[in-house]
């Protein structure tokens, strides 16, 4: 290949580095500097980003389902996959920066004998051989228009890594609250057994009572509804668990099977409540929506530039050298030395009725569309953050408060049975006690389950579960 060639193709190269494209500027944060302080306790001692999903889970069981989930999940496999997809589209855009280069090679052999009026003459035997190489429509890229289609395939590559990292975490978090989900199920479960159990001991009591006159056939219906409201509970509860257990097998990938560690009650699963906030600012950097939807805006910007570029001339070029020669001993010298450019050819837009002015329109628009989808990540993350800290705060509140009101219930509910057996209050008192006693163990259960859903929700906003 002559050296001409190559000075051309090197040339090219420099020249595609310009691009039209607008300088990018990232928007300024559409939220306040920092969280509302309403309630919230001392800054925290953790950061959510320093603390691996590992560390943060202490239910050894929870640990080996997020494991399989990571492994097994078919929508994870799905956002992997769609990374591999636009990491090879970039870097078919990338590679259209510069020519590509074919090498081409030939040899023929032919044989044969000459007729003359004197008569057959003698045979002769022909070599031939060729090499070489080229570059065919190769776009010369004064304006950046290939630069800028370049960039906007790597930020549309880089927005999808981020978007499986955002899955990853969201997929994190949809097991812990199906697992937290199952573990409330099967404790409220527990709790429903128990009740029933004793009210059938209480309403065999009941009917012992009324067949001895000691008691009304009122009071007898009056336990039979306390049982069919703890039954009725319990059915309830047994259809949600089983629910809740086809949703965690289809996150986890596949059946929950083989040995599990024993799962811990909710009391004792032991999540961090010490997470610190830290500044808004900081969920720029950590969180993959936000950093996605920035992509998305950096794309946007650079399709402008492509969308300018077609305004002016576009060149292509093709080239080609090599050498020839009728024998492979004497095929490098400048005798057998061939070489071309062209057939070049430059387009210019002329009259597209307003074809590229759409274009750079549409282009302008979805850029309006990515700042404000930008805007609109950081706010929700904003308001993701400041609820979960606010919920936080008052979550505590209010297991202290229910597990006040639990005592107060179970002491209220043995009063009331030992008026009634001493004749100074009717079955209905008894009734009412029972019955909110039942509401209130129940009741604290879900928010435990509830309070630690806010924690998962509060690690999770703040950028955490992106490491082990």
């Amino acid at each position: 290949m002559s050296s001409r060639l190559a000075v051309a193709m090197v040339s090219a190269a420099l020249l595609a580095g310009c691009t039209m494209a607008p300088a990018y500027k990232q928007p300024p944060m559409p939220t306040a500097p920092a969280y509302p302080t309403e309630g919230e306790p001392e800054a925290g001692e953790f950061e959510a980003t320093a603390i691996g999903w590992r560390q943060f889970f202490a239910d050894p069981r929870l640990v080996r389902l997020v494991d399989a989930a990571l492994v097994n999940n078919r929508d994870l496999r799905i956002s992997v996959a769609r990374v591999e997809e636009a990491r090879g589209q970039f870097r078919i855009r990338r590679a259209d920066l510069l020519p590509t280069v074919d090498a081409t090679a030939s040899a023929q052999r032919s044989h044969g004998g000459s007729i003359s009026s004197a008569g057959a003459g003698a045979a002769t035997t022909i070599e031939r051989y060729s090499a070489g190489g080229g570059i065919s429509s190769f776009e010369i890229d004064f304006w950046g228009r290939v630069r800028s289609l370049s960039n906007a395939a790597r930020a549309s590559y880089l927005g999808t890594v981020q978007a499986e990292r955002a899955f990853r975490i969201g997929l994190i978090a949809d097991v812990a609250g199906a697992y937290l989900a199952l573990r409330e199920a099967e404790e409220r479960i527990a709790l429903a057994e128990a009740t029933v159990d004793s009210r059938n001991r209480g309403l065999e009591i009941a009917r012992l009572r009324l067949d001895a006159g000691v008691t009304s056939a009122l009071d007898y219906r009056q336990s039979e509804t306390l049982l069919t409201q703890a039954q009725t509970e319990l059915a309830s509860l047994r259809r949600a668990r089983a629910t809740t257990r086809n949703q965690l097998e289809v996150l986890v990938g596949g059946p929950i099977d083989g040995p599990l560690p024993d799962p811990m009650p909710l009391v004792a699963q032991g999540m961090s409540d010490r997470l610190g906030a830290g500044l808004p600012s900081d969920l720029l950097l950590n969180r993959p929506d936000i950093l996605q939807a920035e992509q998305q805006l950096r794309g946007a910007n650079a399709n402008i530039g492509a969308a300018r570029a077609a305004f002016f001339p576009r060149i292509m070029l093709t080239g080609s050298g090599g050498y020839e020669s009728i024998e492979l001993k004497n095929g490098v010298g400048q005798d057998g030395l061939s070489w071309g450019f062209g057939p070049a050819s430059l387009t210019l837009p002329i009259f597209d009725f307003g074809r590229n002015q759409g274009n750079l329109d549409v282009a302008r628009a979805r850029k309006n569309i990515a700042v404000a989808s930008y805007e609109k990540a950081v706010q929700t993350a904003f308001r993701e953050v400041a609820d979960a800290l606010a919920a936080r705060r008052y979550f505590s509140d209010q297991v202290e408060a229910q597990e006040q009101a639990l005592v107060s219930q179970r002491n209220s509910a043995e009063l009331a049975q030992l008026r009634y057996r001493n004749g100074v209050a009717n079955y209905l008192e008894v009734l009412d006690a029972e019955r909110n006693l039942f509401d209130a163990e129940q009741s604290l259960v879900a928010t435990r389950r509830s309070q630690l859903d806010n924690l998962v929700t509060l690690y999770v906003a703040l950028g955490g579960g992106l490491t082990e």
